[in-house]
């Protein structure tokens, strides 16, 4: 009887062990950028020439505006997906990024991590920030990037009630951290490298602003763009061809990860 008790518990130890395994792994898989276990995301596509410069958490009145200026003075077209919140209290800028031809995107209306709120409150977020950017810029939006990249399959299945595709990313300038130009350049210049080794589109994640408030020092990368473009440009004048495009040229893709 004793062997048999102890057997009944290894099992349901082991049991334990997979079912924290694979709680670990769905956790993993809501936030990893290029992860499709839930439903499928816009990432890029396969042509490894093609780069996507896209910001989040803006619009900012302390870089968003010199962003497009560096962006203007290059002609590259990004996108950015803007917060509802800080919309409406900058509709200016919003409106600029429309004007110049960048695509704008919803990124929620106050950057809640989504896969740990309900779905209504999902919804709502989302919603409410096609409505604010397009009350001002009287476009319809059509894409959305979830904050933290989390989602679960109830977020993503409200972005496309409301007629958003999901984009995630497949290289990360960490440009939230105070690591300098040289430091967002090398961690852009490694991403684009290793995706073009694997035949892939590159879509660079940066911040125009931070989802705390407005005014986030985000000027190091604005001049990490500036440098990125004059230099990828510059080569592609030599040969060695990038092409900087929006994630609409890509709107047929899904991730090939």
């Amino acid at each position: 009887m004793t062997g048999g008790i102890a057997e009944v518990a290894a099992y349901g130890a082991a049991g334990a062990a997979v079912l924290g395994l694979a709680a670990g792994g769905l956790a993993y898989a809501s936030l990893w950028p290029t992860s499709q276990i839930f439903r499928r995301t816009l990432i890029a596509g396969e042509n490894a020439d093609e780069v996507a410069l896209t910001f989040d958490d803006g619009p900012n009145d302390a870089a968003t505006p010199q962003l497009l200026e560096v962006l203007a003075r290059h002609g590259v077209r990004a996108t950015f997906f803007a917060m509802g919140d800080f919309a409406r209290a900058k509709p200016e800028i919003v409106r600029q990024v429309a004007a110049a031809g960048h695509v704008l995107g919803n990124h929620t209306m106050s950057h809640p991590r989504l896969s740990t709120e309900p779905a209504a409150r999902v919804r709502q977020e989302l919603a409410e920030c096609n409505a604010a950017l397009e009350e001002i810029t009287g476009a319809a939006v059509k894409f959305f990037r979830p904050p933290f990249g989390a989602r679960r399959p109830y977020v993503l299945r409200a972005a496309r009630e409301l007629g958003l595709t999901p984009v995630m990313w497949n290289v990360t300038g960490y440009d939230w951290n105070p690591i300098g130009i040289d430091g967002i350049l090398a961690n852009l210049d490694e991403g684009i490298a290793r995706n073009r080794r694997r035949g892939r589109g590159s879509n660079l994640l940066l911040h125009d602003g931070g989802h705390c408030a407005m005014g986030a020092a985000r000027m190091d990368t604005v001049r990490a763009v500036d440098r990125l473009l004059t230099s990828r440009l510059a080569a592609s004048e030599n040969g060695a061809a990038t092409r900087f495009v929006t994630v609409d040229a890509w709107a047929g893709h899904v991730a090939l990860e």
